[in-house]
């Protein structure tokens, strides 16, 4: 329950010292941060598989070099 007040409270007192506008464009500016942060772990995992991938493919690529080259 003092989580709820907590944030009440921190709401208001950001609304009397910045403005409605302002506290507004703070919230938009976290929401897009978090937003972001999600997507470069996401593109980290994307990273680590496609390394995967590739270092596979890289692999049977160069065993298929060798076969043609015998």
């Amino acid at each position: 329950m003092y989580g709820a007040y907590f944030v009440v409270v921190f709401f208001l007192i950001l609304v009397a010292y910045a403005g409605l506008e302002e506290t507004m464009r703070l919230f938009a500016y976290a929401d897009l941060q978090v937003r972001y942060a999600w997507i470069r772990f996401r593109m980290s995992l994307m990273r680590r598989k496609l390394e995967k991938q590739l270092s596979k493919d890289t692999a049977n690529i160069e065993k298929i070099l060798q076969d043609l080259k015998k």
